[in-house]
């Protein structure tokens, strides 16, 4: 069973950091693409950053700069690591795996992520 858990949210004050995880199992992690997305209240879930199983990174542009994301195979996990925070950054954010050219996805249960004073 493909479990993807999320960890490392919370409130934080503008220009703050954080550092999510996400811990997979039940699936050969190192041939997935990883995913963090998204949701802000009222809008659609989009995709932040992502990094392929050959290592290409892609950032949002509202995040370069500001956030990173990497891999640990070994650990079968994946982290987004975001700097200087900003209030539209408030959102759940949550880890997604992906089978390359495959039908097989998963979502973690989200995790909270606000930015506020």
């Amino acid at each position: 069973q493909v479990r993807l858990v999320e960890s490392g949210g919370g409130l934080v004050q503008p220009g703050g950091s954080l550092r999510l995880s996400c811990a997979a199992s039940g699936y050969i992690f190192s041939i997935y693409n990883m995913g963090w997305y998204h949701q802000a209240p009222g809008k659609q879930r989009e995709l932040v950053a992502a990094m392929l199983s050959d290592c290409y990174t892609y950032l949002a542009d509202s995040v370069k700069g500001r956030f990173n994301i990497s891999r640990d195979n070994a650990k079968n996990a994946v982290y987004l690591q975001m700097n200087n925070l900003k209030p539209e950054d408030t959102a759940v954010y949550y880890c997604h795996s992906q089978q390359p050219g495959g039908l097989d996805e998963n979502w973690g249960q989200g995790i909270q992520v606000t930015v506020s004073v």
